[in-house]
């Protein structure tokens, strides 16, 4: 079954697109530029959102759900935001269809032209921020904390399933502060619970940052980002934090009474994560074989296949495998008994591989009379046989060693693909033999930094939180720099 994907060394990109399709992941749609998430790939988007959800939750925020469907008129309260959007914009014109007086099907009913054009959210800023205006009246009312799960349209001209697509899920968060401290404060939390999440969960070492100013956020004063690396040494944009200041509060008039009875504009920040996180679990762990699933994230971290030559034996191993997804699921661990007689083993120990399941169990009549069954580990490929009688400690033990495995497995690709340079020539040089990620100095200009994208493609991923204060002189121009920042091409 894995030879039905061209490996990573030969084609990165196509290898990408097979995995997807052939571990069920999704498939294109009839709808160009759109995906259909097939359930396999919707279940590991389930247990990443229900984990984000949690951690929302845990900081004190409430989901809520807003309007697809944005007013034009909107987005030209706030310029950049605009700006930033307007050549992703799906617009609505018409309300109704109604039948070609020539016979010749369906065609839009002119007269059914709305008043003003209807643009389908491609972030939720605008919509929410004049909801805000009804909510928020006194400092009382402050902070508002909410989160919606939602789909988004951005029209895009070149797509990649999950990676890059017209249409896609997310989450979005948009917060209402009294002061520009807790605003920033909230910024900050929110990258760091992404980060948590990526390095906890998805197993991806990630880098917090802030955004050049050419990168940021529409309409935001400061986009803070966690960076990964893929295995094709490009970097993903893995979560963003924005801090909008006033903006948004200044182009819907959300003021509040301060607490010495003055009026002021209300602090913002708006934060997000989307199925792009599926691109990354695939792009930095999987094989040659197929999908590598982190337990934490995996649809079903065990799955059992039955080795048996007739019905007799199957259901022996039948009982003995309930008593083994007993013990099991009372350690909390998700676990699949694949008894299928349509397909054999073989077949089916192929088809686990390629979709990532972290741990195998193989039980047959031999193995009831031993005591005994065979335990395979995903991310390794490893076999061995071991005694049923504490096999669920035994699972449970080898879930967490296959988390951290997985995750230092990452980190080792990202240290040994992390370079340090001094000279431009020296850059260009290594950015398309080697990739990965680059410290370089940088002057602090746009016009510096327009220049190597146009030039390289690379772009400045972030300015690392903990970058220390290096003196040194740009790459590119040679004029004074105070730290380090990431280079990398990127998704």
């Amino acid at each position: 079954m894995a030879k039905v994907l061209t490996s990573k060394e030969e084609n990165y990109s196509q290898w990408y697109n097979d995995l997807v399709a052939k571990a069920d992941l999704a498939e294109n749609s009839a709808v160009r530029g759109c995906m259909v998430i097939k359930p396999y790939g919707y279940a590991i988007w389930e247990k990443m959102q229900a984990q984000l959800d949690k951690m929302f939750k845990e900081t004190g925020h409430v989901n809520a759900y807003f309007p697809l469907f944005i007013p034009k008129s909107f987005f030209s309260k706030e310029a950049a935001h605009v700006e930033g959007f307007a050549k992703e914009c799906a617009v609505v014109t018409h309300y109704r269809l109604k039948n070609d007086p020539d016979g010749k099907g369906i065609v839009v009913d002119p007269d059914a032209k709305l008043e003003e054009e209807l643009i389908i959210r491609p972030t939720s800023e605008t919509i929410i921020w004049s909801t805000y205006k009804n909510w928020i009246q006194s400092y009382r009312d402050l902070p508002i904390l909410c989160n919606q799960w939602a789909n988004v349209v951005r029209w895009e001209m070149r797509t990649r399933m999950f990676l890059r697509t017209t249409e896609f899920l997310w989450q979005e968060g948009h917060t209402a502060h009294e002061t520009s401290q807790e605003a920033l404060e909230e910024t900050e939390r929110m990258i760091n619970i992404y980060a948590t999440f990526a390095e906890d969960f998805m197993a991806i070492p990630v880098i917090k940052g802030a955004k050049s100013a050419n990168e940021r956020f529409a309409g935001a004063l400061e986009t803070y980002t966690i960076e990964a690396l893929m295995q094709d040494g490009k970097a993903l944009q893995s979560g963003t934090s924005h801090f909008l200041g006033q903006n948004f509060a200044k182009a819907f008039d959300v003021q509040y009474a301060t607490r010495d009875g003055k009026l002021d504009y209300v602090w913002a920040t708006s934060w997000g994560a989307s199925t792009r996180l599926i691109g990354a679990l695939i792009m930095a762990h999987s094989d040659n074989n197929g999908l590598v699933l982190p337990p934490k994230l995996a649809p079903y971290q065990v799955v059992i296949v039955p080795i048996y030559k007739n019905m007799e034996q199957l259901a022996e191993i039948s009982v003995k495998v309930e008593e083994i997804m007993v013990k099991l699921r009372a350690r909390g661990i998700s676990v699949k008994y694949d008894n299928r007689d349509t397909q054999r083993p073989g077949w089916k120990f192929a088809e686990y591989e390629l979709k990532g399941v972290p741990v195998r169990l193989a039980i047959g009549p031999r193995d009831l009379e031993n005591g005994t069954v065979e335990v395979a580990r995903r991310d390794t490929l490893e076999k061995s046989v071991e005694k049923l009688e504490n096999i669920d400690q035994l699972v449970e033990n080898l879930l967490e060693a296959i988390q951290k495995n997985i995750y230092s497995k990452a980190f080792k690709f990202r240290a040994e693909n992390t370079t340090i340079v001094d000279s431009y020539d020296e850059f260009k040089k290594l950015l398309n033999t080697k990739g990965g990620f680059f410290l370089a100095h940088w002057d602090g200009t746009s016009e510096t930094e327009i220049r190597i994208k146009e030039e390289t493609k690379a772009t400045i991923r972030c300015i690392p939180f903990d970058s220390v204060e290096e003196e040194g002189k740009c790459m590119v121009t040679g004029k004074p720099s105070h730290r380090r920042v990431i280079f990398a091409l990127a998704y």
